[in-house]
């Protein structure tokens, strides 16, 4: 039996992207009459330890902080024209996200959605921690998470979902799971597995692919970028995928945009590794079929590692920032001569990094060193950032208070003081056999 095509679009990229790029997506894939699905994905590795911690002052709490204002604008037409929605913002607390989206449609007047939460990812409880401990020795650990592949998502999806919430899953695998359910494909067919895994990657970081991280002005021009379309992959029976965007939207998907897309982030094209395959895109072949379309095929698949990648993230002290402007004649030489002032200042606690924004910041080093081979110039419009990161808080605290007093202590002329202090996280990675952590999907009921 013939299925019709299946259709998946992005609506975010990362946790803090845009929070009005689902609507155009939503009516897009309404308008195409098929079988479809909305993805978000909002889960970086940090962005996950920073839930664990937001979790710990509100057990409520965890899961992605934009969560209302991303789903309330689409959620109605979604649940109303069959638009499965699919996504990793349950971060820490998969089941919290859960029961505030049926808060949202409770809110919203509409009957409450199958939502199920995927299960599994989060090894940091005491009774999992054997799996990990060997690569943490030493470490304060905040959080420890597998990354879980696509086969609970769509088991949940032929159960029924509408809705699924995920915690650390792989980011092609907010589109696998989708594929996999939809047309059926054995869980060992791995050249289908595979192409849905890269148009997961074309997929996932959202507005990338539709130009903008590609836009550069004179060289790479984007048009509309301040209203770019996020991506829609349009995906066939075999893994093949066509990607555009809603008609109407800025930014541009082309064979430069999507071969941009296509090999970020992947450190071995011959084999690209996630929970669900690996993936073989030596032979990938990207076609522009018309304005704004373009086809993806030649990807291969192999069988998929034995092992689950897990990251662990730890304290690692705290981090101290302070910004001071300069402005008029010689405003460099006097934010060199504040920075000097510093350093002199906070001897001993730690070296620390100095960067003259809009003269070096890119390219310094936390050390400061790089900032002292480069001669003194006369720029008459500097911004001075120093940082410093410390294990102890009340050592860190001292750069927020000399960079203020700064204001009076000279050089002549600074102002606008800014300054902050925050934990500070590290992360280490191991990996753990696949079948030591089983991933598993329940649905959760309607909030009281």
């Amino acid at each position: 039996m013939n299925q019709p095509l299946l259709r998946i679009g992005c609506a975010a990229g990362f946790s803090g992207d845009r929070v009005d790029a689902a609507a155009p997506v939503v009516e897009a894939l309404i308008a195409s009459g098929g079988p479809s699905v909305l993805i978000f994905e909002t889960l970086a590795e940090r962005t996950l330890a920073l839930a664990q911690l937001a979790r710990r002052g509100n057990p409520d709490g965890g899961y992605e902080p934009l969560l209302d204002e991303l789903l309330r604008p689409v959620l109605a037409r979604c649940l109303g024209a069959n638009v499965r929605i699919v996504s990793n913002f349950g971060a820490a607390n998969p089941v919290g996200a859960a029961r505030r989206i049926h808060a949202l449609a409770h809110e919203l007047g509409l009957p409450p959605p199958r939502i199920a939460v995927v299960e599994g990812d989060d090894l940091s409880p005491a009774n999992r921690r054997s799996l990990w401990a060997d690569s943490a020795t030493g470490l304060q650990v905040v959080s420890a998470n597998a990354y879980l592949g696509a086969e609970a998502i769509a088991d949940a999806l032929l159960e029924g979902a509408q809705i699924v919430v995920c915690g650390r899953v792989a980011d092609p695998s907010l589109t696998v799971g989708p594929a996999l359910a939809h047309y059926g494909w054995r869980r060992d067919d791995w050249d289908r597995l595979a192409r849905a895994t890269m148009a997961g990657h074309l997929l996932e970081c959202g507005a990338q692919v539709s130009g903008g991280y590609y836009a550069d002005p004179g060289f790479k021009d984007v048009p509309g970028l301040a209203n770019l379309g996020y991506p829609i992959a349009e995906i066939d029976a075999e893994g093949h995928c066509t990607l555009t965007k809603p008609p109407g939207t800025g930014g541009r998907i082309d064979e430069h945009t999507v071969k941009e897309q296509l090999l970020y982030e992947v450190h071995d094209p011959q084999a690209y590794l996630t929970p669900d395959v690996v993936a073989d895109l030596s032979e990938a072949e990207v076609t522009q079929l018309a304005t704004d379309r373009v086809r993806l095929t030649g990807v291969r698949g192999h069988p998929r590692p034995a092992t689950l990648k897990v990251n662990i993230c730890h304290e690692t002290g705290w981090l101290a920032e302070g910004e001071i402007s300069y402005a008029g004649a010689r405003a460099e030489a006097r934010a060199r001569l504040a920075a000097q002032v510093l350093r002199e200042r906070l001897q001993g606690l730690g070296p620390l990094r100095v960067d003259l924004i809009g003269v070096s910041s890119i390219f310094g080093d936390d050390a400061g060193r790089w900032l002292d081979t480069q001669a003194p110039g006369d720029a008459r419009d500097v911004r001075l950032r120093v940082a410093l990161r410390h294990a102890d808080k009340g050592s860190a605290e001292r750069l927020a208070r000399e960079v203020t007093a700064l204001y009076t202590c000279g050089p002549a002329g600074g102002g606008g003081v800014r300054t902050a202090l925050r934990p500070r996280l590290g992360t280490v990675s191991c990996l753990v056999p696949r079948e030591s952590v089983p991933a598993s999907h329940r649905f959760i009921e309607e909030a009281a």
